[in-house]
């Protein structure tokens, strides 16, 4: 008899991971009023920690063995897991910022991109800020397949075909990346659960979409090649042909109302207008 736990939470677990998703919510917002050039990435990562402490939760960062910071930032070339520290921003740079909390043994996940303005290089900042706006999409593109999916992979796939349609190709370069070594999880009483959530097509229809299912869904996006190293430091994800990256991220509850996004302080109603459905407050 297999004892493999299910990967399906009930009423009353999914509603006890409302609030983990809304301190997870709260401590981006620190983040995002701050970020300008000349702010280090370190000055960051207090205000999450600062905010998410206040709200009687703890970073679920921290329980990950051998990280120590409260997110990750990764700026430019660096896609995800980039660590915290003495590093300032600069006009012009694209940051993807990764933060999650614990509250009373449940977990929130999410992250967002931003780019920097500079007037000097308004080349540069068009082309992050476009990537950065495609892999937004195909978050919210992906949160609405999950609304109407009958199996997880029909998610990937929707994800991997707004990226697709939105893709630029120029110099040589037929369209964005989508990373393929690191994909969303199941979340719930560990950040990082079972199913995996690909950002792209694959073979198998993945499980069953019901009343129950929680799902951080988090397309990775690059301007080039999709071939990634980890840096010296063990964390930081890089592209190997140096080009800019984008990372976004929500945590998405399916009940029987239907589907609540609980790192958005709306339930996603806002980003998922543009894609006709409307979110149903888990009751």
């Amino acid at each position: 008899m297999s004892l493999r736990r299910s990967i399906y939470k009930s009423p009353a677990q999914l509603r006890a991971m409302v609030e983990p998703g809304l301190i997870t919510a709260a401590s981006l917002d620190a983040v995002r009023t701050l970020i300008a050039p000349g702010v280090t990435t370190g000055e960051l990562d207090a205000a999450a920690s600062a905010l998410i402490t206040s709200r009687g939760a703890k970073s679920n960062f921290q329980m990950v063995r051998g990280y120590r910071h409260t997110i990750c930032t990764s700026v430019n070339e660096q896609v995800v897991h980039g660590i915290p520290g003495d590093r300032v921003l600069a006009p012009g740079d694209i940051i993807s910022v990764d933060s999650g909390a614990e509250y009373n043994g449940w977990n929130g996940d999410s992250a967002f991109s931003v780019v920097l303005a500079d007037p000097s290089r308004p080349e540069v900042v068009a082309e992050r800020q476009r990537l950065s706006d495609v892999t937004q999409g195909s978050l919210w593109a992906g949160i609405a397949a999950l609304a109407k999916a009958t199996h997880l992979g029909e998610v990937g796939e929707t994800v991997q075909g707004y990226i697709e349609a939105n893709s630029p190709e120029s110099s040589g370069t037929a369209g964005y990346g989508i990373l393929r070594e690191y994909v969303g999880h199941g979340i719930g009483r560990k950040m990082h659960e079972a199913p995996s959530v690909f950002n792209y097509r694959v073979s198998d229809r993945g499980p069953e979409v019901r009343p129950g299912l929680v799902l951080a869904i988090e397309p990775m996006v690059v301007i080039g090649d999709q071939e990634t190293f980890v840096e010296d430091d063990g964390w930081t994800v890089s592209t190997v042909d140096g080009t800019a990256g984008s990372h976004w991220e929500h945590s998405v509850a399916v009940h029987d109302g239907g589907i609540w996004v609980l790192t958005a302080p709306d339930g996603g109603a806002a980003g998922l207008a543009p894609f006709g459905v409307t979110p149903a407050a888990i009751a």
